[in-house]
């Protein structure tokens, strides 16, 4: 649990950190005078002034940060204190000191997504599972062992590769091609089409919409111990566990279950070795506690592949991906306004610290990629015109534009109270969500 809220907190600190920089740095660029840049809220603990003036304080709520910039000059003030002043700077500097911040939550992805594009990723291979009967990927002749290779024209070799070509081209619906290895080694098109005006279920993406799914990781045995069960049946080290009974290619969940609870039972155990298919009688001896063991250790055989690009493609993806997700995001957000996508799609900090605190015990690469796609959500939340946000404040500034003066206080007054509602609103959805999921 306090490993979770650590990680929730450092990448809570990092994104916002980076947000309010962006705002900062364009602000000193027009020459706004900050007035101090915070690391969290509340009590200063730890604060200095650089030769600006600007104080750089570390406050006590870790939950993010601010940047406090002069927006009014004070009575009596010079012309240069006025000159200081943010709502005194032409309109185009007040938007992009705005736009600024998530802008630079965007920057912040691209910059991740080419670094982890240099260091490289241990990706599953594109190989698809059982294929549910109706589904679109059964209609399009999908069997379980395909393996993908291209979407839409595209080269893939990983799952993940796979599902970002599908999400950029799926969800304007319309045909696919993808092309597929079958489990015999030949190559093939395959045509999917999925109708873009379903409603995606509660939690699926697009491709477990259409019927594929990642082939489940199969056991494969690590270890054999000297007099057990295991042993007597004559399994061995680098066994693949095809069949176990009834149970066929069993992950490693199925595996140990189906074990524990054949105490005493004989099962019939299939193992790929060398090439060749070889059948089992195993018997689980009980435990103390009447559960089955066998004596040995069965670890999950998922095959991967190294997805590693150069310093230019890395760049280049990092674009890519940081726009696909943008743009993905903000497709959803429309369908989800129109009803096309269940609003229970919407996460709140609970599940988004669940999230940070799972990706940070898989390993490093996981949790950059998790602190990116937050990042750019968090750009793209930002964005929304709703007052209160960085593009309500855009929104005010284009009626400004418009009008050729600013919005009146009355407008203002309406558009905060509305924009209050919107996020209550918002984050009510979210907790309700994240309760929902906690407790089912």
């Amino acid at each position: 649990m306090l490993f979770t809220v650590l990680a929730f907190l450092v990448a809570l600190g990092v994104l916002v950190t980076f947000h309010e920089l962006g705002h900062y740095w364009v602000a000193r660029r027009c020459g706004v005078r900050v007035e101090r840049f915070s690391i969290g809220f509340g009590k200063v603990l730890y604060r200095r002034f650089d030769k600006n003036g600007t104080e750089w304080a570390v406050s006590a709520l870790p939950l993010g940060g601010y940047v406090a910039m002069q927006n009014d000059p004070p009575a009596h003030a010079t012309q240069a204190q006025i000159d200081e002043s943010f709502n005194y700077k032409p309109l185009r500097q007040r938007a992009a000191i705005v736009l600024a911040g998530p802008v630079a939550n965007l920057i912040l992805a691209v910059v991740i997504y080419a670094f982890v594009g240099l260091l490289g990723t241990q990706e599953p291979i594109a190989q698809i599972g059982p294929v549910p009967e109706g589904t679109p990927a059964a209609q399009a002749g999908f069997k379980a062992g395909d393996r993908l290779i291209s979407v839409d024209g595209k080269p893939v070799d990983s799952w993940l590769q796979a599902r970002w070509a599908f999400m950029d081209a799926l969800s304007s619906g319309g045909e696919l091609e993808v092309g597929v290895k079958d489990t015999l080694g030949q190559e093939q098109n395959r045509y999917l089409r999925l109708p873009a005006g379903e409603i995606l279920p509660d939690g699926q993406d697009l491709m477990a919409q259409a019927g594929l799914v990642l082939r489940p990781a199969r056991s494969i045995v690590q270890e054999v111990f000297k007099d057990t069960a295991a042993e007597q049946a004559g399994l061995r080290e680098d066994d693949l566990i095809i069949r176990l009974d009834d149970l066929i290619e069993p992950d490693i969940t199925a595996f140990v279950q189906k074990v524990q609870q054949s105490a005493g039972k004989t099962l019939e155990l299939d193992v790929l070795r060398d090439g060749e298919i070889q059948r089992l009688l195993l018997t689980p001896e009980g435990d103390a506690n009447a559960q089955g063991r066998i004596g040995a250790k069965v670890a999950m055989d998922m095959p991967m592949t190294l997805v590693r690009y150069g310093p230019i493609e890395s760049v280049e993806r990092g674009f890519t991906r940081t726009g696909q997700t943008f743009w993905f995001s903000l497709k959803m957000i429309g369908r989800m306004i129109t009803g096309e996508v269940s609003v229970r799609n919407v996460s709140g900090p609970v599940t988004i610290a669940d999230y940070a605190g799972q990706t940070a015990r898989i390993g490093l690469i996981a949790y950059l990629n998790f602190l990116a796609l937050i990042s750019i959500s968090i750009g793209l939340l930002n964005l929304l015109p709703v007052p209160m946000l960085d593009g309500g404040h855009l929104l005010y500034y284009a009626i400004e534009a418009v009008r050729g003066k600013p919005a009146s206080e009355r407008m203002m007054l309406v558009g905060q109270r509305l924009g209050l509602a919107l996020l209550a609103l918002l984050m009510s959805i979210a907790f309700f969500n994240d309760i929902t999921r906690l407790f089912s």
